[in-house]
């Protein structure tokens, strides 16, 4: 029961973070960018599912338009049409959570991985091996872990970035539970941007060889 609860909670949470960014998304406003520092880099990735996630909105709207014509009874129309309200609502909360909190590479070299309001694991300042461009594409949910190790954030069926880290990191998942990541593979819009961002910050501004005398 207890488990159950927490679960409960957890959805519960997630919801209000998806109604939040709906007020960010409104705003034009970015969570967790800003206060990344100077020097941060705020990846998007919503690309490969922004058309898909408004097809879904606007198959509701129109199951909804349909349901209202044939079905006489006003109990259940009123029932279905909150029902589809509410999915409407989750659907456009799930885009604006994924616009509003991207991916954010650190000046200092850590990272931020996000999924909209389901998922936020920090990656620490110097905790990043090795970044490269890598398009894979994983069968299954959005968020995946294997038993190796491997995290894949999937956005559209892909993930294009793969991030290598120094040691295992542990992080909270979906609906509560921990895991340990030794890789994590992401999308992002632009992988060779997010990947030149950690280069950077790993290696340092580079210096000339060829000083004035």
């Amino acid at each position: 029961m207890g488990g159950t609860m927490r679960v409960v909670l957890r959805l519960a949470v997630h919801e209000l973070r998806g109604l939040h960014s709906l007020g960010l998304w409104v705003a034009r406003r970015r969570h967790g960018v800003r206060t990344a520092g100077d020097g941060a880099l705020a990846a998007p990735y919503t690309g490969p599912q922004t058309a898909m996630l408004f097809g879904l909105a606007f198959a509701a709207v129109v199951e909804t338009v349909v349901l209202a014509v044939l079905i006489p009874w006003p109990v259940v129309h009123a029932a279905l049409l909150f029902l589809d309200a509410y999915t409407v609502v989750q659907i456009v909360a799930l885009h604006a959570a994924c616009v509003t909190r991207p991916h954010v590479a650190g000046a200092d070299g850590s990272l931020r991985v996000r999924y909209g309001q389901f998922l936020d694991v920090r990656i620490p300042a110097g905790g990043v091996c090795d970044a490269r461009v890598e398009r894979r594409y994983p069968e299954g949910g959005h968020v995946q872990l294997s038993a190796d190790g491997v995290l894949d954030v999937v956005v559209g069926g892909q993930t294009t970035v793969t991030v290598e880290l120094d040691q295992p990191l542990e992080f909270v998942r979906t609906l509560g539970r921990r895991g340990t990541a030794r890789t994590v593979r992401l999308h992002a819009d632009d992988p060779a941007g997010l990947v030149a961002a950690l280069r950077r910050a790993r290696t340092g501004p580079s210096t000339s060889a060829d000083q004035p005398a």
